[in-house]
């Protein structure tokens, strides 16, 4: 059997309205194809056309731990100085023990922290493909 002769040399001129157009490429850039002319193609021949879809309440979600994250980030921060500044004030020395005993909180906020933010990464990857 003859292998199809794949370039593609015929050319098919086609005038359309400004309106017609925006139809036509609102649902092309709402498909997986590449290349208008390839959606076209499709659209022509029958062949299937996979369009993709926004869930506008995962947009949603994905705004909210966007902003979640940067909240988080802005605590932490805050804590890390707070812990900073306590450092230089070695005078008393109750503040030694209670900056030991919340190194272990700053390290288990940290750690939330930084596993919230890596849970938010993985689901906005997921999402945003």
């Amino acid at each position: 059997m003859e292998k199809e002769n794949a370039n593609r040399t015929r050319i098919i001129g086609l005038r359309l309205t400004p309106k017609e157009y925006a139809k036509i490429e609102k649902k092309w850039r709402a498909s997986t194809c590449r290349k208008l002319s390839e959606y076209v193609r499709r659209s022509l021949f029958e062949k299937p056309i996979v369009t993709t879809y926004r869930n506008r309440s995962l947009d949603d979600f994905m705004t909210e731990m966007i902003r979640l994250r940067s909240e988080l980030n802005a605590v932490g921060n805050n804590f890390n100085q707070a812990v900073k500044k306590l450092h230089t004030l070695q005078q008393i020395a109750e503040f030694k023990s209670w900056l030991m005993a919340y190194e272990v909180e700053k390290k288990t906020l940290f750690n939330k922290v930084d596993e919230v933010k890596n849970r938010i990464q993985k689901i906005s990857e997921t999402w945003l493909q």
